[in-house]
């Protein structure tokens, strides 16, 4: 049987009864945009000192730049006050790893029917990480709009080290 929603949705309840963000203007106040993986164990806004309304947070599997993620950062640089671009992918990432790995421990859950997409598997996150930073950098509508970093999260410590 299929979980409900109800515990979800009780705890918006209690969310909404003492919200506070009524009225805002989805500007990125504190001026950042980050790209970082969708692990439940990455607290993006916190992790850099930063409360709701001081930024854009795109969250993928791996924490890539892909074609969606340009978009974003591209509408937060020019419409949404955004001059900062973290991408932040992180240690013990389950797609720090080969495709072919990947697509085996996928398809062992979903079983062998299953049509799977690529998934993206990366074997070297630096590199993919230079590569990440290099496209946004140069992008041209990013240019010299926005400074654009590398970070790598380690979940085991909290901390982020600057890569480029």
């Amino acid at each position: 049987m299929p979980k409900t929603f109800d515990d979800l949705l009780a705890a918006n309840a209690d969310y909404a009864a003492t919200f506070d963000l009524a009225g805002f203007d989805g500007v990125a106040h504190a001026g950042v945009a980050m790209v970082t993986c969708m692990d439940s164990r990455i607290d993006p806004i916190r992790m850099i000192g930063l409360a709701p309304g001081d930024a854009k947070v795109l969250r993928n599997p791996g924490g890539r730049v892909t074609e969606e993620t340009m978009i974003a950062m591209i509408l937060g640089v020019h419409l949404l006050g955004v001059d900062r671009i973290l991408v932040v992918p992180h240690t013990r990432c389950a797609m720090a790893t080969n495709e072919s790995a990947l697509r085996s421990r996928v398809r062992e859950a979903c079983g062998p029917g299953a049509d799977l997409p690529t998934f993206g598997a990366v074997e070297d996150q630096e590199a993919a990480l230079r590569a990440d930073v290099e496209r946004v950098r140069t992008h041209p509508a990013i240019l010299d709009a926005a400074a654009v970093g590398g970070f790598l999260y380690d979940v085991d410590t909290g901390r982020l080290r600057h890569i480029v």
